[in-house]
């Protein structure tokens, strides 16, 4: 990693995060297809990744508050598990618009990085064992790879196994 792909315009609040913390990343872009089913598993095939090192972004009501969930793009949040992990006694997956005013992306680009409120995290603890985790930088086609250490440092997160395989 430690150079930065960059492309004109790829400055989002994400990057912008990183470089302010001096932390090594690079960056990934494709064209996004708004008929793709699935905007983590259309990634990790445009760019050509392996789906369990591009983690998807999930805004998740914990009972009045949001919460950050990471999983693998291959995988569905467990909601219970993630409860659990935030110290909550029941999760559901926020409203498109809340997710989208708290987070100041819109969904499909949401970055756990930048966000203009940020929320409690917490990550899949399979991320631990990547080196190196491609996360939404802000925008739809626009991936960020970094060390998952400093993701999970940058955003606080909290790692336990809180995804399941799609069925």
């Amino acid at each position: 990693m430690g150079g930065r792909s960059r492309t004109a315009g790829s400055a989002t609040p994400a990057t912008r995060a990183l470089d302010a913390e001096k932390i090594p990343y690079e960056t990934l872009s494709y064209t996004h297809d708004h008929d793709a089913p699935s905007y983590g598993l259309e990634a990790a095939d445009k760019l050509g990744l392996p789906p369990e090192c591009v983690y998807k972004t999930l805004m998740v009501d914990l009972g009045g508050r949001l919460g950050v969930a990471m999983v693998p793009v291959a995988y569905n949040l467990d909601l219970k598990k993630f409860a659990a992990l935030m110290g909550a006694r029941k999760a559901s997956m926020a409203h498109r618009a809340e997710a989208e005013r708290r987070t100041g992306y819109v969904v499909g680009g949401i970055s756990p990085l930048g966000q203009r409120h940020p929320s409690p995290a917490g990550i899949d603890a399979a991320a631990e064992l990547l080196d190196t985790i491609y996360v939404s930088g802000g925008r739809r086609g626009f991936q960020i790879g970094l060390s998952p250490f400093d993701l999970i440092r940058m955003t606080h997160a909290l790692t336990a196994p809180i995804s399941v395989l799609k069925s």
